[in-house]
């Protein structure tokens, strides 16, 4: 199978030499998203929870823009700066997951590109 690589202007492009998303096969493997506005390339205002909801927002994109939407995603990982946030994120993220939430990996890191609080990748399925 040969890789397929995803760009969308929906979501922030990557800041990298990175894709946005590869799809292999039926699976989608979405690279993680920081709390970038995609219009103008800057981590959005607020705390955790609004970072956490534009960076959902941002993966929900890359998803649409492959006909998918958060209901395939089948695992992700978090990335955090500090774990006392988790419940905060953690509040935002169940409303993206409401009914069968994927498997999900959870890690603080030491830091995040741009200063970003959290970083979320996922996987989905086709």
């Amino acid at each position: 199978m040969k890789p397929q690589i995803i760009a969308t202007d929906l979501a922030p492009k990557a800041v990298g030499p990175y894709s946005q998303a590869v799809r292999v096969g039926d699976l989608l493997f979405c690279a993680g998203q920081i709390p970038l506005d995609p219009a103008t390339g800057q981590i959005v205002p607020g705390g955790i929870q609004e970072q956490s909801a534009r960076v959902l927002e941002n993966i929900k994109a890359v998803l649409v823009s492959q006909g998918l939407g958060l209901d395939r995603v089948v695992k992700t990982t978090v990335f955090m700066v500090n774990l006392a946030d988790f419940a905060a994120m953690n509040e935002v993220y169940a409303k993206s997951f409401p009914a069968n939430p994927p498997a999900r990996s959870t890690v603080q890191v030491a830091a995040l590109p741009k200063g970003a609080q959290v970083e979320i990748e996922v996987v989905a399925a086709y």
